[in-house]
């Protein structure tokens, strides 16, 4: 399954509306999130740890 993630600066609506409606549209066929900046930051530091 592909995943999707929809990126803007705050997450506050822009992104969340873009996930709901890939999610909707790609029912069973995408994994779809939606993040802020800083969360993505957060989520590659994670990442990167992990890997380290």
């Amino acid at each position: 399954m592909k995943k999707i993630m929809f990126v803007c600066k705050k997450n506050s609506c822009r992104s969340q509306m873009a996930e709901g409606f890939a999610k909707k549209l790609g029912e069973g066929k995408v994994e779809v999130t939606s993040s802020g900046l800083d969360e993505v930051k957060e989520r590659v530091a994670k990442l990167v740890d992990k890997l380290s």
